[in-house]
């Protein structure tokens, strides 16, 4: 009777370490296929997406618990020299270099807004446009203005250049840019969650995915806006306006700019109220017609990770679970992307 025991764990034991082996081997063969130029191995898992800690927003509410698969990711956010080859191979223009569209324009606007003058029709984006004095932080006209002729070629307006700035992360980009250039490129925008999961890199309950402090042993960790927002910025962290990539340390999983420097752009349709949904196994009704948005007629896109006009005493998005919403054709001097690929 022992005997037959014995003999009936020992196979147990065999059947599960062939199953662990399986497993793990599963894991190390996707890690070992060819690392695509550029990209970090992100392994998949669960963790805790959202916060309900007490400095966290309302829209990341509830936390809830999400698994992620494996999956590979930019190791930075996608250059000016990257989107450049891009267009250079393709004939790409954007969406901030084409005359704006009135009718699809006038869906974001109070119903009954009377068309613009056609020289106020022309191209252009965002640009970060620092006031000289205290403004109203619930007025974000008090920082940025609508500029004819700003790009990605010229993310400040027409007399701007980047020139020498070929590691600067791209910006001025749609979310249709970003997505074209991730279709060119044989990669895909991650989804929130792979965003948010790769943010942390392992890292565990601390505000940042560094740690709790922005500077650890003096160094700051990422750009953001060291001063008092928006009108004076100390340029502590180095920087007054975008850094080039890899500027600071990487995460736990090698990747860079996962806070600061630009926002963004992720696959997910936004909703503030979106953790509930899946905090409760179920997602977020379709459709734009959606109360929470701030532009409740558009179908805004997350985006993730903050920039260099985050600040604790505005926004402090740098964090991993913060989020927003932009419509999907907007562009600005703060937001750009990087990608995913599948194993």
């Amino acid at each position: 009777m022992i005997t037959g025991i014995r003999i009936v764990l020992r196979r147990g034991c065999i059947v599960l370490g062939l199953l662990l082996l399986w497993a793990l081997g599963s894991e190390v063969r996707a890690a070992d296929r060819p690392v695509p130029p550029g990209m970090v191995w992100v392994p998949g898992g669960e963790f805790i997406m959202g916060s309900d800690a007490e400095h966290a927003h309302p829209n990341e509410r509830p936390a809830h618990r999400i698994k992620v698969s494996a999956f590979w990711m930019d190791e930075h956010p996608v250059t000016n020299a990257q989107f450049a080859e891009f267009v250079r191979a393709t004939g790409y223009i954007t969406t901030a270099e084409r005359i704006p569209d009135w009718e699809e324009l006038k869906k974001q606007l109070p119903e009954g807004t009377e068309r613009p003058a056609p020289e106020l029709l022309q191209p252009g984006s965002l640009v970060f446009t620092p006031p000289s004095h205290p403004v109203d932080l619930r007025d974000m006209s008090g920082w940025w203005s609508w500029t004819v002729g700003a790009s990605w070629k010229h993310p400040q307006g027409p007399h701007s250049s980047i020139e020498g700035k070929d590691l600067y992360p791209v910006v001025q980009l749609s979310w249709d840019d970003a997505n074209e250039y991730a279709k060119w490129a044989g990669k895909r925008l991650p989804t929130e969650s792979e965003w948010e999961y790769a943010a942390w890199g392992g890292a565990r309950g601390t505000r940042y995915y560094w740690g709790n402090t922005l500077q650890v042993q003096g160094r700051y960790m990422a750009n953001t806006f060291t001063g008092t927002f928006p009108h004076r910025d100390s340029g502590a962290d180095g920087y007054y306006r975008s850094a080039p990539v890899k500027s600071f340390p990487p995460n736990g999983f090698g990747l860079f700019d996962m806070a600061g420097n630009v926002w963004q752009w992720t696959s997910d349709y936004y909703r503030a109220d979106a953790h509930g949904y899946r905090a409760k196994g179920s997602e977020p009704p379709a459709g734009c017609h959606d109360p929470t948005r701030e532009v409740p007629n558009v179908e805004e896109r997350v985006i993730k990770g903050g920039s260099f006009l985050c600040s604790p005493s505005y926004c402090e998005s740098y964090r991993p679970s913060a989020r927003r919403g932009t419509p999907p054709d907007t562009g600005s001097e703060h937001v750009g992307f990087r990608c995913a690929m599948n194993p």
